[in-house]
C-alpha cells in the first residue's frame, strides 16, 4: 500500500511538471493556443449540471445562524427559490446558468424544461419568502457579497433577455433585487478595508458582477457607491504577487479580478497606467501563467481551482479587451479554460454543483 501512495505522489509531480512545461512552451513560442467555443452541443452539456441540482436539495450547506428552534426549518422552506445545488449562491448562479444559455441557445435541447423550472422556482410567491429571510435578525449580512453579486449577474441577465418569459422573471426577482442593491449602497461606505482572498469574500469579485448590473441597468446610485469604494480600495496598488496564487482551495485570482475590476471603472489611458504598476509583468508578450492543478475533483475545496482557472480566464479577457499590447493573455485564457472544462461534467457532485456557471461565464468572455 505504501509504495502504490508513493508511485501515485510520484506521478502526480511528474505529471504537474510536464504540464508547467507544456504552459510555459505554449506562451514562449506564442503558439495560439485552440479557442474554446460555447456552441449548442456544448449548452446542452452545460445546462445538465444546473438541471441536476438547481432542484437536489441534499447535501445542503445552509451557512445559517441559529438563533432559536424555530430557524432550524429544510432548505426548501428557507429558501424555497434557492435551496438546491448545495447552497444558496451556487441555486443562484446555477439559474443565471440556465438563463445566459437559453438567451443564446434558443433552440437547446430541454429549452422548453428550462423555461418551466425558471418560472416554477423564481415565482413572485418564492422570492416574497426569500426577501423575508434577508430580514431576519441574524441574516443581515448573509451572502455579502458573494451571492449578492451573483443575485445582479442573475438580474441583469433577465433584464437583457429579450422574453416574455424574462419580463415575468424579472419582475418576480425585482423585489430580492432592490433589496441586494440597497444592501451594496448601505455597505460600502462601512467597508474600510477590501478583502483580497481568493473565496467567496474576494471586494473586487463582489463588486464587479455588480457593477455590470448598475452599468446596464443605469443604476448611478449603485455605479457611485461601488466606483467610490473601489478606487478609495485600490488606485494606489502596486506589485500584485501573483507569485503567492493560488491558494490551496482559491477558486478566484485576488490579482486578477482586482485588474479586471479597475479596467471597467478607469478611463483608459488611466487604467493602462495603473496596471503597469499592478501588474507589470502582463504586458511581456512570454509571460506565463500556470494552470491551477486539481489533484482530486471530489474533494470539495481541492476542485476550488478549477473554478480559479475560470476565473483568471475572465479576467484576462476582460483585460485584453480593446488593448492590443495585451492580446497574449487571451491565450493564458484559453489555456485555463481548456485544463478545466473538460471534467466539470459527469465528474463529482463536488464540482458539478457549481463549476458549470464558471465555465458558461469564462466561455462568455471569449466572445
Amino acid at each position: 500500500m505504501k509504495q502504490v501512495t508513493i508511485l501515485l505522489l510520484v506521478s502526480l509531480v511528474v505529471f504537474n511538471c510536464e504540464n508547467k512545461k507544456k504552459n510555459e512552451e505554449e506562451i514562449k513560442t506564442h503558439k495560439v493556443v485552440q479557442i474554446p467555443v460555447l456552441n449548442l452541443k456544448e449548452a446542452n452539456t452545460l445546462a445538465e449540471l444546473p438541471l441536476h441540482c438547481m432542484n437536489t436539495e441534499y447535501p445542503n450547506k445552509l451557512s445559517q445562524t441559529i438563533g432559536s428552534d424555530t430557524d432550524l426549518l429544510p432548505p426548501r422552506t428557507l429558501h424555497p427559490a434557492f435551496y438546491g445545488c448545495f447552497d444558496w449562491h451556487s441555486a443562484v448562479h446555477g439559474h443565471w446558468s440556465l438563463v445566459s444559455l437559453l438567451k443564446q441557445f434558443p433552440n437547446m435541447d430541454k429549452a422548453e424544461e428550462v423555461k418551466q423550472r425558471l418560472l416554477q422556482n423564481i415565482s413572485k410567491e418564492n422570492i416574497e419568502t426569500e426577501v423575508k429571510y434577508f430580514y431576519g435578525e441574524h441574516n443581515k449580512s448573509y451572502e455579502r457579497t458573494y451571492g449578492w453579486a451573483w443575485l445582479l449577474k442573475l438580474a441583469e441577465e433577465l433584464h437583457t433577455w429579450d422574453s416574455a418569459i424574462a419580463r415575468e422573471l424579472e419582475s418576480n426577482l425585482e423585489p430580492l433585487t432592490d433589496l441586494i442593491i440597497q444592501k451594496y449602497i448601505e455597505f460600502l461606505p462601512k467597508l474600510n478595508y477590501p478583502l483580497r482572498v481568493g473565496t467567496h469574500t474576494n471586494t473586487a469579485f463582489g463588486l464587479s458582477f455588480a457593477y455590470d448590473y448598475a452599468e446596464t441597468l443605469n443604476n448611478d446610485a449603485l455605479k457611485n457607491a461601488i466606483k467610490e469604494r473601489a478606487i478609495y480600495f485600490f488606485l494606489k496598488d502596486e506589485n500584485c504577487p501573483m507569485s503567492w496564487e493560488p491558494s490551496g482551495s482559491d477558486f478566484l485570482s485576488p490579482c486578477l479580478e482586482e485588474a479586471a475590476l479597475m479596467k471597467r471603472l478607469m478611463p483608459i489611458e488611466d487604467y493602462k497606467t495603473w496596471l503597469d504598476a499592478f501588474l507589470p509583468q502582463l504586458k511581456n508578450k512570454d509571460y506565463s501563467l500556470e494552470v491551477g492543478i486539481v489533484s482530486d475533483r471530489t474533494d470539495g475545496h481541492l476542485v476550488h481551482l478549477d473554478g480559479v482557472n475560470f476565473s483568471r480566464a475572465w479576467s484576462l479577457n476582460k483585460i485584453a479587451k480593446g488593448l492590443p499590447e495585451y492580446n497574449h493573455l487571451k491565450n493564458i485564457a484559453n489555456q485555463h479554460i481548456n485544463y478545466s472544462l473538460p471534467s466539470i461534467v459527469g465528474d463529482s457532485y463536488e464540482g458539478g454543483h457549481w463549476l458549470g456557471s464558471f465555465a458558461i461565464y469564462a466561455l462568455n468572455s471569449t466572445k
